[in-house]
């Protein structure tokens, strides 16, 4: 998309990366000077080296210097802060430490798939909540509360993950959400996993970013990133040190990268002026790509999108004609009837096709519309009928209530 790079950051991971170069004239002092520090932090002065497995120290300290100054003075504490290959790589961390087996972690749909799949690699068992569409991808605590309840009829619920900007929803939650949201998971004795890789593409004035004081980041090419691990009890926390130190560590070129994106130039700095303009620029163009996304896509007749308050997707709703929808039952003798988006009939369809159900798994693993909660399958003694409940009711991906209704075919 001609998105142009970081200079300051491309500069230091090659003065990381080819040392020889900080002896050349081609690169700003303030790029050198942050590249001799993170070599010095490594074993040899060589990203060639393994580090401790919680990350470079002196990357971990700029971690927690940044987390401190983004949440206005709050101390943190650099022992509490984990380097990662990244996002997955983090939460497969975490949610693989949740205790015994079923246990159940808590995500919202619609969602990103990297969720799905890290869950479904740990045998842990997915529980759905559903974000609000009607009011702009809202996070409802009441939802919350009914997603932890149903589960606890099937799984373990022990992790609470929340996306904040939305991922693929756009949204930005606001304070009075996150307290609400930190208060659920402290009576339910949850472990509230805050997913804010999207947090720096934020757009808008009116839009009042909230910070959690747990994190995840994320760069690709360079797989970096962090999370800060708060209120653990000692002896677990012990237990994560060793679960990280069986990877060994992070790729600490990815660490170097990730201390650049923690720790970018100050004013006052050789390569301040540069980095602040290439940083405004990308941000500005993709804010305005966002509007120009959201924009277009309300143009066409039958779309609608909300909003595009934060992260990288635009996620919007394709309304059905009702007409079209009667077409299509007339043509196909069975069909997939899942409730969900707007459509509110509630009538008994019978689901003969495997194809469509193995379909709808599969989508169940990624975007789906926030409500969806229950397949209609007629209710007779056909042995088609009895093979799709069988299929639905041993599937652990499909929840049991239901509010809406759409139709695939």
């Amino acid at each position: 998309m001609g998105q142009q790079p970081i200079t300051f950051l491309r500069q230091v991971v090659a003065l990381c990366t080819y040392p020889n170069l900080l002896d050349s004239p081609s690169f700003p002092e303030d790029s050198k000077k942050r590249a001799r520090r993170i070599l010095q932090g490594c074993g040899g002065n060589s990203l060639g080296s393994y580090s401790a497995s919680q990350g470079i120290n002196c990357i971990r300290e700029d971690v927690a210097a940044y987390i401190e100054r983004r949440d206005g003075g709050v101390p943190a504490d650099p022992e509490n802060i984990y380097l990662t290959t990244g996002a997955s790589d983090g939460i497969a961390i975490l949610v693989s430490g949740g205790g015994r087996s079923r246990t159940g972690v808590m995500i919202p749909i619609p969602q990103y798939p990297l969720y799905s799949a890290a869950i479904s690699e740990l045998d842990a068992i997915q529980v759905n909540y559903y974000l609000d569409e009607e009011n702009c991808w809202a996070l409802d605590v009441n939802e919350l509360r009914r997603s932890l309840y149903e589960a606890k009829a099937y799984c373990n619920p022990k992790v609470l993950c929340i996306i904040n900007p939305g991922n693929p929803t756009g949204q930005v939650q606001n304070r009075k959400c996150i307290e609400e949201v930190i208060h659920f998971a402290w009576e339910e004795k949850l472990f509230l996993l805050a997913d804010e890789v999207m947090k720096i593409f934020s757009f808008g004035d009116s839009t009042i970013f909230g910070n959690w004081r747990a994190l995840i980041a994320v760069m690709c090419g360079y797989r970096g990133g962090y999370m800060e691990v708060i209120n653990l009890h000692p002896e677990i926390k012990g237990q994560l040190l060793k679960l990280l130190s069986v990877r060994l560590c992070p790729p600490v070129s990815g660490q170097a990268a990730m201390d650049v994106v923690v720790n970018p130039p100050v004013p006052g700095e050789e390569s301040y002026a540069q980095f602040i303009k290439e940083k405004e620029s990308v941000l500005n163009n993709l804010a305005m790509k966002a509007k120009l996304t959201e924009d277009l896509f309300n143009q066409v007749p039958g779309l609608h999108c909300n909003p595009l308050q934060g992260a990288m997707y635009a996620f919007p709703r394709i309304f059905i004609p009702a007409k079209a929808i009667e077409i299509a039952k007339k043509k196909l003798e069975s069909v997939l009837y899942p409730e969900a988006g707007s459509v509110k009939e509630k009538e008994r369809i019978t689901l003969g096709r495997f194809d469509l159900a193995d379909a709808l798994v599969e989508v169940m693993m990624g975007f789906f519309p926030c409500n969806f909660h229950k397949i209609f399958i007629q209710d007779d003694d056909s042995p088609t009928s009895r093979e799709t409940k069988d299929l639905i009711e041993e599937s652990e991906r499909f929840p049991y209530k239901f509010s809406g209704g759409i139709l695939l075919k």
